[in-house]
């Protein structure tokens, strides 16, 4: 087959398949367009999912007659000063995005320039351009696409439902309103409720309140300011505190130079800071700015310009976890039951009578038999089964009230231990409340930081065993421990082989006391069946650090002295990222006097 020039209405359209995937990819090229157009407020409606319309509103600077001429051609463009694409400080650049929309649908512009006596209009019909026509329009820009892909018939095989096309232009204009919290943004169309997000202050409460109107008010409670600066770079934005989670990691949200971008480099930088907080199948919600040098980044890698490439990517990703663990570290005694209401949600009474209505012969005490027999006017004992409901049976430790409690405890964070119940939970009094600590956890989270700061500091304190301890295992996982054992060895941990499925443990860590080494070992190895080369020595190392911690804790079912159980909330107190165990659970819950008052109908 010879070799052919093609016609230009094919090129256009093959390259429009490199900027247009699917509606919601012309809506993101129109808003940025608007964006950089200087708009205080856009308006973006939808019909059919975007396939039948699409329509883009905005009160920017808009185009001039000959500027209007010039948009819809390929390769012109307004977002350069010059020919240095290393100096981008707008968000599109390429000028392919309207001759591309233009070659697959119908696309009609009406703009005016404020230096223009009146406003100017254009059509596009598959690459073919109408001429220039008066219209009316006070400012900024209106484009209006209808019967995307019409031109194009196989790419509308492609597309899915309306609904979720709809959806992903909704994600689209979520992630572009987080970046510019000072534009207002409207919303509309067939499959939703028109959805409005205000102007908002700028500075950081202005972000944050466009952040909680995007993202939810649970976001906006448990939000941690983060910010980070070094050599040009300022890293800035909102962390969500451990106990929000999703399932996966859609609810990162990631912005370089106020660009929304999905990189390897900022997600995986989010995950480690994480790491000593969540379990290894949760992933934060944060919303991260990197404000840089527009030469220090390089924002043409990818033709839809949802990736960037960093000049110095390793002080963009040090920086990212320096500021989330600054951030979390200072809100570290921050749990589930402090920012959600989680707990007291659950004291509510699954049974309330409404006044007015109640029946006392409703009452679960009252007699299904027959009525007994009362001598003169003496009132019926409680039923059996009612009475039944108040025998709480043998308490599980002393819950005599500790009145020899200093008085100074109670105005300690976590206040004086007055009880444990059922050998796992310590009961403490406030102040202005009470607090429910969960021993294991608490202890899991001091051994844990205790074992880092030791690391750090130098090296893990080791107990030298009389008689080494003989660990027998299969032959892959005495394999994958020996392999490590110089990385175990770093903990404290001292291990060597002992023939074929046999394991030598000579040494282990001081912190953790008598301890299973069996038992250890077979959760190390899991642990490490999951690591991959590519994972970092310092990751690596906390994963150990974790699984030893939790082995020398203070285990549920322990009971525990009122002196023991004071020692272990002072250590709380004086221990970083107390909220948490390593394993994202809640060390303690937080009552409130006042909340407990209202549960009880006294507020």
């Amino acid at each position: 087959m010879p070799v052919r020039q093609l016609p230009e209405t094919i090129v256009n359209r093959i390259a429009a398949g490199e900027v247009v995937e699917r509606p919601a990819s012309v809506v993101k090229e129109l808003v940025e367009n608007a964006i950089d157009a200087g708009a205080s407020r856009i308006d973006i409606f939808t019909d059919g999912g975007g396939r039948r319309r699409i329509g883009i509103t905005d009160d920017g600077s808009g185009m001039t007659y000959g500027d209007l001429a010039l948009a819809v051609d390929r390769h012109a463009t307004s977002k350069l000063d010059d020919e240095d694409l290393l100096r981008i400080r707008t968000l599109g650049f390429r000028g392919e995005a309207l001759p591309s929309i233009g070659a697959v649908a119908k696309l009609g512009i009406t703009t005016r320039h404020l230096s223009e006596p009146h406003a100017w209009s254009l059509a596009v019909e598959a690459g073919e351009k109408s001429g220039i026509m008066p219209a009316a329009l006070s400012q900024g820009t209106r484009v209006e696409v209808s019967d995307l892909f019409y031109a194009t018939p196989a790419r509308l095989k492609f597309l899915k439902t309306d609904r979720t096309e709809a959806e992903a232009i909704r994600e689209v204009v979520r992630r572009l309103a987080m970046a510019r919290p000072d534009i207002a943004f409207t919303l509309a169309g067939e499959e939703r409720a028109p959805m409005t997000w205000a102007a908002a202050l700028p500075g950081a409460a202005g972000r944050l309140t466009r952040l909680g109107d995007i993202l939810g008010a649970d976001f906006r409670g448990s939000a941690i300011e983060v910010r980070s600066e070094r050599e040009g770079v300022v890293i800035e934005g909102f962390a969500a505190a451990p106990p929000l989670t999703r399932a996966n990691a859609l609810g990162q949200y990631l912005f370089v130079n106020d660009r929304p971008v999905r990189d390897k480099l900022i997600l995986g930088a989010v995950r480690a800071a994480y790491s000593d907080y969540l379990p290894r199948d949760r992933h934060p919600v944060v919303a991260l700015f990197v404000t840089t040098d527009p030469q220090e980044v390089d924002a043409n890698v990818h033709p839809a310009k949802t990736e960037v490439r960093f000049r110095n990517a390793g002080l963009v990703r040090a920086l990212i976890v320096h500021a989330l663990k600054d951030g979390l570290a200072r809100e570290g005694k921050r749990t589930a039951a402090n920012s959600d209401g989680a707990a007291l949600a659950s004291f509510r009474p699954s049974f309330a009578p409404r006044p007015g209505n109640w029946d006392w012969r409703r009452s679960p005490a009252y007699p299904t038999g027959p009525m007994p027999a009362f001598e003169g006017s003496a009132a019926p004992a409680f039923a059996e089964p009612g009475q039944a409901a108040f025998d709480v049976g043998t308490p599980t430790a002393d819950v005599r009230f500790q009145e020899t409690a200093p008085a100074d405890l109670l105005d300690r964070p976590l206040g004086a231990a007055r009880t444990q119940i059922h050998e796992t939970y310590i009961v403490s009094q406030t102040r202005d409340g009470l607090v429910v600590v969960d021993q294991h956890a608490a202890h899991e989270r001091i051994v844990y930081e205790k074992l880092k700061a030791s690391l750090a500091r130098n090296g893990v304190q080791r107990q030298i065993l009389l008689i080494p301890e003989i660990v027998e295992l299969d032959e892959a996982t005495v394999e994958k421990l020996i392999a490590r054992a110089e990385e175990l060895a770093s903990f404290g941990l001292a291990i060597e082989s002992f023939g074929p499925g046999a394991v030598a443990v000579r040494e282990t860590p001081s912190l953790l006391g008598k301890t299973n080494a069996g038992s250890l070992l077979r959760d190390l190895a899991e642990h490490m069946a999951e690591w991959d080369e590519a994972l970092p020595l310092e990751r690596r190392l906390m994963h150990v650090a974790a699984t030893m911690a939790c082995h020398g804790s203070v285990r549920a079912g322990r009971r525990l002295k009122p002196e023991e159980m004071n020692a272990l909330l002072r250590e709380m107190e004086d221990t970083p990222n107390s909220g948490q165990c390593n394993h994202g659970r809640p060390t303690y819950v937080e009552l409130k006097l006042s909340d407990i008052e209202k549960l009880f109908g006294r507020r």
